[in-house]
């Protein structure tokens, strides 16, 4: 009875600290205030996770009486599938959209506790009026207000903000004001460098996320294992042709290892095959591209999948796959969306099942063509196999 009850207690702990893991993982700046159960785990489990992170990826936890922020250092700079998009439409942000991030952020930084999106807008015009960031940006038309606000809603989202009065609509209109409370704890977590942009001379991205050179044997195993362990946690697929000798070497040691140490925190299921690592989630809420999706940009996506598939190592031409959509609106045009058959639907049908594909790590694109990458063969069809019994 007593080892009954401990086996209970410690699968329930472990249980509880894989759910504050994967909250965290979910969304790495958890708010007390409005994520109040997943904070709770967190600050519960608050030393174990700590020292995880520490220990498989040197990602800081940091945690106070509001936050809970998860700083994760990307395990590539280079990956552009994975944007920041506008919370209402869903489009990724340009890259107006983030110098106006950074603008926006540090005026708040310098701000009292409350501002209005007026004030905010002309220290903004202020900071892009700098000849070196490369933006124009002068607040004179609708589409410029609304880039603002795109980027107020991703803080709004993001918890920097929290609004007291007014809509945003009403700015983009040039009819109304907006107020907000400037959120201090949040606003203190949302630079993830490891150094501050102040003190560079260039604007390099690299260089601000940039570690130091291990000299010792344990420290480049270690520095080996917390880069190998960003990507089962961050990239869809982790691609064995992609890593360095003493990366491969390492992980071939260590496979194991690794991927059970992910798995015993996250739940994730490591899936091994001979070209590489994918950490396969059963509950399907750890990513923010999902495969298979309902609705017709599902439905297309998935077709496209297996027709590339298909195709093995051969590189397709995109206006191939324009045609191979046209044919499918015809054969589908009773369950997808009314306008799919339309001239010209194809093109954006396809662009937006190829930047999930991308981003999915399924498929390599190269100007106007399209080869699959190894695990996309997990969506390929095979023959059917018919068993008998007696």
């Amino acid at each position: 009875m007593i080892r009954s009850l401990s086996d209970a207690l410690s699968a329930s702990h472990v249980e509880d600290r894989r759910k504050a893991a994967r909250a965290l993982l979910r969304r790495p700046l958890l708010r007390a205030s409005s994520q109040a159960d997943e904070y709770r785990l967190v600050r519960k489990h608050e030393a174990e996770l700590r020292a995880w992170f520490d220990l498989n990826t040197g990602w800081r936890l940091v945690v106070d009486s509001e936050v809970a922020r998860l700083v994760k250092v990307a395990a590539t700079t280079d990956d552009a599938s994975h944007p920041a998009r506008d919370t209402r439409s869903k489009l990724p942000f340009t890259r107006r959209r983030y110098v106006l991030t950074c603008l926006a952020l540090a005026t708040l930084e310098r701000a009292d506790a409350q501002i209005t999106l007026g004030r905010l807008a002309g220290q903004v015009v202020m900071g892009a009026a700098d000849p070196e960031l490369g933006v124009d940006f002068t607040l004179t038309g609708r589409e410029e207000r609304s880039d603002l606000v795109a980027v107020v809603r991703l803080l709004l989202d993001l918890g920097v903000l929290s609004k007291v009065a007014g809509e945003e609509d009403a700015f983009v209109r040039d009819t109304g004001d907006v107020l907000y409370d400037v959120e201090r704890r949040v606003l203190a977590t949302m630079l993830a460098t490891r150094r501050g942009p102040s003190t560079m001379d260039s604007l390099d991205l690299a260089e601000l996320t940039a570690e130091v050179v291990p000299d010792s044997d344990e420290l480049r195993n270690r520095a080996i294992r917390r880069r190998l362990t960003r990507q089962l946690l961050d990239e869809p697929v982790l691609y064995y042709d992609e890593l360095d000798e003493t990366e491969l070497a390492y992980l071939t040691r260590q496979r194991a290892a690794l991927t059970r140490q992910v798995s015993e925190l996250t739940g994730l299921v490591a899936e091994v095959r001979a070209e590489g690592i994918a950490m396969i989630d059963p509950a399907d809420d750890l990513t923010d591209v999902r495969m298979p999706e309902s609705g017709t940009e599902g439905h297309v996506t998935l077709l496209i999948a297996e027709y590339l598939a298909a195709q093995g190592d051969e590189a397709v031409p995109i206006s191939a796959l324009h045609d191979r959509v046209r044919v499918l609106a015809q054969e589908h045009r009773s369950y997808w969306r009314r306008n799919a058959t339309e001239p010209g639907a194809e093109s954006e049908l396809v662009e937006q099942a190829l930047t999930r594909l991308v981003a999915l790590h399924l498929v390599h694109r190269d100007h106007d063509q399209v080869s699959a990458r190894p695990a996309l063969a997990r969506y390929a069809l095979a023959e059917p196999t018919i068993t008998t019994t007696r």
